[in-house]
């Protein structure tokens, strides 16, 4: 199954997407300001509604009772203009809302939900450590699916792979997020595109990326964030084509090796959620590592790198650039990836900004 998350925009509203194959239409109450689940709600008119499994999410972090859950629920039924939703999720569970969540008896109340017709199935999205997910599948016996990061630059991070064997050997399906990185493992450079084309088997880094996702016989959906038509084509064409254990050691080998170079060239495991945002210096911090991760996969190639630091100059201003660190580590508190962020914009400032 090929699903599609509603926080990047697409021609949704046109419902292209579902005529092609996409049946999985993840959002969250605070997608785009609060207006994704409208926009959704707007897309499934006319009979498309009947046609995708839809999920939605609970924002745990303003809920302080079951009325409020109840609150939540029924406006997001509003804004997506349904009467039942297939799949809610508790957003972003981990350490420190979860004993929250099972003090205010959320599973009790979410199957009450069940039975009033209002939820299908329910589930959590999931950014911690294996343990943390493995205590939350374990002190409740109904969840339908789970949602984690999972890509092959990943498999040690957050629940990784271990999170994503437990949860389907305790009968959830799992649903990915993050398999192409943030369209991180979509760009190549000329080093990694010299080990791609040693493959027999000829594929774009972008449809490496989900195939190896979709290799797992664990995996249920992928989640791929997709902004053009174009993009939409490619990933369910690459879609028909998966299926689990279909790589050959030759291939599993390829994603080794590629995944060593990434480790050496720098790369951040910077996924663009902007959860790290704001920073009360304005520093525009997933926009730099963007920038400090495709300088990183140029280098030996001094006009990859000049190029690099033009566009760097052109788009990131002294108002927002990586000195204005203050290193004050709000940001790091708030990403779900743990990055060092402060020493990764220092690392960015040496790199870009000189004695600018």
């Amino acid at each position: 199954m090929i699903g599609m998350p509603t926080h990047i925009y697409l021609c949704l509203h046109r419902a292209k997407p579902i005529d092609h194959g996409v049946n999985y239409i993840d959002t969250a109450y605070p997608y785009h300001g609060g207006n994704s689940e409208a926009l959704v709600g707007k897309a499934l008119k006319g009979g498309y509604r009947e046609r995708v499994k839809l999920a939605t999410k609970m924002p745990i972090w303003l809920v302080n009772s079951q009325s409020d859950m109840t609150k939540f629920l029924d406006e997001q039924l509003v804004r997506l203009q349904t009467e039942k939703i297939d799949f809610y999720l508790l957003h972003n569970c981990k350490s420190d809302r979860w004993p929250k969540m099972e003090d205010l008896k959320v599973t009790e109340w979410a199957e009450r939900a069940i039975l009033e017709g209002k939820i299908g199935h329910i589930g959590f999205s999931f950014h911690d450590q294996y343990e943390v997910l493995k205590q939350i599948i374990d002190e409740y016996s109904g969840w339908a699916l789970c949602q984690i990061m999972y890509n092959y630059m990943d498999t040690e991070n957050q629940a990784g792979t271990k999170g994503l064997e437990y949860a389907a050997s305790k009968g959830l399906a799992v649903v990915i997020m993050e398999p192409i990185a943030g369209g991180m493992l979509a760009v190549s450079s000329k080093d990694l595109q010299a080990i791609w084309d040693t493959a027999e088997v000829k594929r774009t880094p972008a449809e490496w990326a989900l195939q190896w996702v979709w290799n797992h016989p664990e995996v249920s959906v992928a989640l791929s964030g997709m902004s053009t038509m174009n993009q939409v084509m490619e990933n369910v064409g690459s879609a028909d084509r998966s299926g689990s254990n279909k790589f050959t050691k030759e291939e599993l080998e390829l994603i080794s090796k590629v995944k060593r170079a990434y480790l050496e060239y720098g790369f951040i495991a910077c996924k663009g959620c902007r959860y790290c945002l704001p920073c009360k210096q304005n520093v525009a911090i997933p926009e730099i590592f963007n920038l400090y991760n495709e300088h990183s996969r140029n280098r030996g190639y001094v006009d990859g790198l000049n190029a690099v630091k033009a566009k760097y100059t052109k788009t990131i201003t002294a108002d927002n650039g990586a000195k204005r660190c203050i290193r004050c580590g709000e940001c790091e508190e708030k990403c779900p990836q743990k990055l060092e962020i402060r020493n990764l914009l220092q690392q960015a400032a040496l790199t870009f900004e000189g004695n600018r």
